[in-house]
């Protein structure tokens, strides 16, 4: 019997091609017709690898997921979890646009399903419930994503938003406001300060 044509590319190369639009251009700027064009392939083709956009933004995140190395747990689980944050940091600043793939998006794939044992692990030594560590770890993604997206909008507006704020305090309406930025308190958040905050208040708390 007679075989037919091995297919000209492959899921991976179709998800790799979409991830490079994304840290290129945005998430609005992946579709199957500019995928198509960057692989030379015809769009209708690619329907074969996947059935649509939604699926495709899940085999992305998950392959990004997956290229930053999970941290070896060391039984402590502030540190464990402060070293899972900071990975996670690390890849969204890399690929921006998780920030606004992530929200409301199921686990799926076996990066962010390792991820997520990780995680778990971590928060063995802790005496939360299981419902209560997955929790946790989701405030913590959400907490990290939020962070990520706000830090890259700051940066963008910055001189602006300075200058509202010094009009807004110098006007006397905002007396504990102008409080805090007499004491420094107007600087620029600190990601590991809030992180490690954030970890003690959440399991500890």
């Amino acid at each position: 019997m007679a075989r037919g044509r091995p297919p000209a590319h492959s899921r991976d190369q179709v998800v790799d091609a979409a991830i490079a639009i994304a840290d290129a251009a945005g998430l609005g700027a992946v579709t199957i017709r500019r995928i198509a064009a960057d692989l030379g392939a015809g769009a209708m083709s690619l329907y074969t690898y996947v059935p649509d956009k939604d699926r495709l933004v899940d085999l992305m995140v998950d392959r990004v997921a997956g290229r930053t190395p999970l941290p070896v747990l060391s039984g402590d689980w502030r540190a464990d979890l402060f070293a899972l944050v900071r990975g996670q940091r690390t890849m969204m600043r890399e690929h921006p646009w998780v920030t606004e793939a992530l929200p409301n998006r199921p686990l799926t794939g076996t990066n962010l399903l390792a991820y997520l044992e990780r995680g778990l692990a971590a928060l063995a030594p802790t005496d939360l419930a299981g419902a209560a560590k997955m929790e946790v770890l989701a405030l913590l993604t959400g907490f990290v994503a939020s962070y990520v997206a706000n830090e890259r909008t700051s940066v963008e507006d910055l001189p602006q938003r300075v200058e509202e704020l010094r009009t807004a305090v110098a006007s006397g309406a905002f007396p504990q406001l102008a409080a805090v930025f007499a004491e420094g308190g107007g600087s620029a958040p600190d990601f590991d300060r809030i992180a490690r905050r954030m970890i003690n208040g959440l399991v500890a708390g």
